[in-house]
């Protein structure tokens, strides 16, 4: 009896070959797998199980070179449950793993570790200064198919610019040596080698140069003396600018509008005394000034010590006469000397003066200068 073949086996057949790659597919989705193959050196399995929080998941794997598969020996853990896995690897190998809930199957997948590589940082960076142009070096990888990308900046440059080469020898040109550059280097894959999965390399440590000499960091001391002097510079021009130019709104207002003098400090007492009458004022001003004038005249009559008197007479009249304050005494009394000779005669011929206690005979062509 022949073998009979049903059209709906074989849609049964392939229903069940769908279902199963799309629960690959949906598990792999809510498990969020990342796989990242360090240089060759180690390998990393990482799962986020969303959906199985709280349970430890079993990882098994393959290597191409083993015979036979493996349950994992260096599990990653978070939260005290496992969350990945790390493998050591020597050389691009076909990577099989599975991994489980216990005895339920949750992902099967096998994968080229080369698929998922991440190159070691490029280490010992060598720099060769010519004239405006410099030649980084440093070693290369074992591994072929690679990118050595080095990068640089200077102070005054907001974003790094990038230079390529196939092997650790790259050179950039179009540099000044006597500013000081920033230099990194990181090492990344080619995409038509490895596939667009992999890792471009951790940047290597930051390294300054400047006139082909290493240096701990590109802050010049000479930058912030002159950044201050610059700076103060601008502060004092703009201070006489603003000086000036009030000085100039000064006198332009002081031409235009002339100042008008305040009669409050003209005439004191105007307003603060009579409240601006004048007449009041003037009246009041006048009397104070003959006050003080007669306390003045007082006053220098009191200290006056001494007084000259000239007398104007007559040519034929004889010089003038010095008198006492008892009587006056003529020419011969003062000769002889003698006052008790010649008595007191009345004074004769005008007016009588007394001042400073000295009596005088004034005539009509006398006068007195004080």
């Amino acid at each position: 009896m022949g073998t009979v073949f049903l059209p709906w086996a074989s849609a049964a057949l392939f229903l069940l070959v769908v279902v199963s790659i799309l629960g690959d597919w949906a598990l792999e989705g809510a498990l969020q797998l990342q796989i990242i193959n360090f240089n060759f050196e180690v390998v990393q399995v990482t799962w986020n199980a969303s959906k199985f929080s709280g349970t430890n998941l079993t990882f098994l794997y393959k290597l191409s070179s083993d015979k036979t598969s493996s349950q994992c020996s260096n599990y990653i853990f978070q939260q005290s449950h496992t969350a990945g896995c790390l493998l050591e690897a020597k050389k691009d190998e076909i990577l099989c793993f599975s991994i489980k809930n216990e005895t339920h199957l949750l992902l099967t997948k096998c994968q080229w570790i080369s698929a998922y590589l991440k190159p070691s940082s490029p280490k010992d960076l060598n720099f060769q200064w010519h004239q405006e142009a410099i030649t980084v070096t440093c070693s290369d990888l074992p591994y072929k198919r690679l990118l050595y990308e080095i990068q640089y900046k200077s102070m005054f440059d907001t974003e790094w610019q990038s230079k390529e080469g196939e092997t650790c020898n790259v050179t950039t040109d179009g540099l000044d040596a006597e500013k000081c550059y920033f230099f990194r280097a990181r090492v990344k894959t080619m995409e038509s080698s490895y596939g667009p999965d992999t890792y471009p390399s951790d940047w290597s440590e930051v390294t300054h140069q400047q006139r082909g000499e290493l240096r701990d960091s590109c802050q010049e001391r000479k930058l912030f003396p002159k950044f201050i002097l610059i700076s103060g510079t601008v502060a004092l021009l703009t201070v006489f600018l603003l000086l000036l130019s009030l000085w100039k709104v000064w006198r332009v207002k002081k031409v235009l509008m002339p100042i008008v003098p305040d009669p409050k400090f003209t005439f004191p007492g105007l307003f603060e005394s009579h409240q601006g009458n004048f007449q009041e004022w003037i009246k009041d001003t006048q009397n104070v000034a003959h006050l003080n004038k007669m306390e003045g005249a007082e006053q220098e009559c009191v200290l006056e010590e001494a007084l000259v008197v000239h007398l104007v007479k007559n040519e034929a009249e004889t010089p003038i006469m010095m008198t006492t304050p008892l009587c006056p005494r003529t020419e011969e009394e003062e000769a002889s000397r003698d006052p008790s000779q010649f008595p007191c005669r009345p004074l004769q011929g005008g007016e009588v003066v007394s001042l400073g206690g000295f009596t005088f005979v004034m005539s009509d062509n006398s006068y007195i200068m004080l």
